[in-house]
């Protein structure tokens, strides 16, 4: 008997909730089920996913299939475009076809926290995620730390899935610290890590995006790192004008470094918090993975 293998490393399910459950104040936790779930490769880390979500309130949210869905998708008519937005897997059941997907909740004026405030079991939305059949590299995981280095993990809200299902894939022995900047007190998601690497949930209760975590993460490098010989002789990273340009550079192979940082939230955030790490603290550019996931004051389309 021969298989078939997939024609493409990413693939369109036809999923629905099976359950729904509040994790905090800020975040909701849906359980997606389908009947092709099985095939739903389980790649763990910082595994990105896309959800369709309906065009229309109260209709089921579809893609086209096949490998060129996505220009496909760019064809339809407005009206029956389904909104598209980026998420991080939570969890992977590929014995119940299950998928967890942790969402943020922000405000009510995009179309995601819309539906996800509204969300009801049943509910029928299309998923765009890695096939276990392809036999190569599906893509869409950033994180990429190099054996034995310290781990500097920080993010704000948007990132704390990321951030939880990192740490639960690390080996034993990994050792740093995890910084999550969140909304509110009771914020903190459930989230297992190694021993050695302490996870800090720092809510906002208000204050701005960025007030808690900056400091936590500068004051964190100033402790960890020495202070570089010649600051002045580093090469500056590039400037990314935020918000014009996408704020996103993710080494894939950063081998000896002491320190491996992966940064990821608001843009302007992430982007100062690069700025310490390289260009005053001296850290190798090529062992900071950065990840502008969103941008205050653009709203969502």
């Amino acid at each position: 008997m021969t298989s078939t293998l997939a024609a493409a490393p990413w693939r369109v399910f036809t999923v629905e909730v099976r359950a729904l459950r509040r994790l905090g104040p800020s975040f909701l936790r849906v359980t997606f089920a389908g009947p092709d779930l099985d095939r739903f490769a389980d790649n763990g880390y910082d595994q990105r996913i896309k959800l369709a979500l309906p065009a229309v309130e109260g209709a089921s949210a579809e893609l086209p299939a096949g490998p060129d869905w996505y220009q496909r998708w760019r064809d339809l008519p407005a009206g029956r475009r389904s909104p598209i937005r980026t998420y991080t897997v939570r969890a992977v059941r590929p014995e119940a076809s299950e998928v967890d997907v942790d969402m943020a909740l922000h405000g009510d004026g995009g179309p995601a926290t819309r539906w996800a405030r509204r969300a009801r079991l049943g509910d029928r939305l299309a998923m765009v995620g890695p096939d276990a059949g392809w036999p190569g590299v599906h893509g869409g995981v950033e994180f990429a730390a190099p054996v034995g280095a310290t781990l500097l993990l920080a993010g704000d809200e948007t990132a704390a899935p990321a951030i939880c299902a990192i740490l639960e894939r690390l080996p034993a022995d990994a050792c740093g610290h995890a910084v999550v900047e969140v909304p509110e007190p009771g914020d903190e998601l459930p989230c297992r890590a190694p021993a050695g690497v302490t996870v800090t949930w720092l809510p906002r209760a208000g204050a701005p995006h960025g007030s808690r975590l900056t400091p936590a993460v500068t004051g964190l490098a100033d402790r960890l790192l020495p202070v570089p010989a010649a600051p002045a002789a580093a090469v500056p990273p590039a400037e990314v004008d935020v918000d014009r340009e996408i704020l996103w550079e993710v080494p894939q192979h950063p081998d000896g470094a002491a320190l491996y940082a992966w940064l990821a939230g608001e843009a302007a955030v992430i982007r100062g918090l690069r700025r310490h790490l390289v260009a005053d603290r001296g850290v190798d550019r090529r062992a900071v993975a950065f990840m502008g996931y969103w941008r205050a004051g653009r709203a969502e389309s």
